[in-house]
């Protein structure tokens, strides 16, 4: 007998392996939310349980030299994520077409969601208190599992249909901008602390 793995979907993780970057993001991230009045009009006007810059600034990599470092490093990032995924493109053939800040504080989540339009998304780490909330992943083909029976208590990650993910300060994730995901509720009063951001093709 011989089994397959078909059609697998990978999620890159590494770290940003430098406490100082790390530290100058925290303050960046809050130079930006105290001086952003229209992305506080928004999150109030759209009930977001915290703060985003995701509809009010589209320009953060030139605000702080931390962000324009970030931006640096998620590209080398992405180029070897989409050399995993053997894309026939060119590491020039990215493009990082979204990057925003994200604070939530306690409850505070983010509904399941895609990021249509891009090929790559993620997440920077900034700051997580214990008790944040997971990032929760969700098994593409869910929606068309219309009789499949339940799972075993010890069914491993490969075959399961959710995956919960607990980021660290510091940590990177990427995957596939069509993979469904979501926020779930933070159950700690500290700010979660986190960049988001997205990559489209220049071609």
């Amino acid at each position: 007998m011989t089994m397959r793995a078909l059609f697998l979907t990978r999620i890159y993780e590494t770290s940003l392996q430098d406490d100082s970057l790390l530290d100058e993001l925290e303050q960046a991230v809050w130079m930006i939310e105290d001086g952003d009045e229209a992305g506080h009009a928004w999150c109030e006007e759209k009930g977001y349980p915290g703060y985003t810059s995701y509809a009010s600034l589209d320009d953060l990599p030139t605000r702080a030299p931390a962000f324009g470092t970030l931006a640096k490093l998620l590209h080398e990032h992405a180029a070897r994520f989409a050399e995993s995924l053997h894309w026939d493109v060119a590491a020039s053939d990215l493009r990082l077409d979204a990057i925003w800040v994200n604070i939530l504080g306690e409850d505070g989540s983010h509904s399941g969601h895609i990021h249509p339009g891009s090929v790559i998304s993620g997440t920077v780490y900034i700051s997580m208190p214990e008790g944040s909330g997971d990032l929760r992943f969700e098994d593409p083909r869910l929606a068309m599992m219309m009789a499949a029976p339940a799972l075993k208590e010890d069914a491993p990650d490969d075959a399961k249909r959710f995956i919960y993910v607990s980021p660290s300060a510091g940590d990177i994730l990427m995957w596939e901008s069509w993979l469904r995901h979501e926020v779930m509720p933070s159950r700690h009063d500290d700010a979660r602390i986190s960049i988001s951001f997205n990559f489209g093709l220049t071609r």
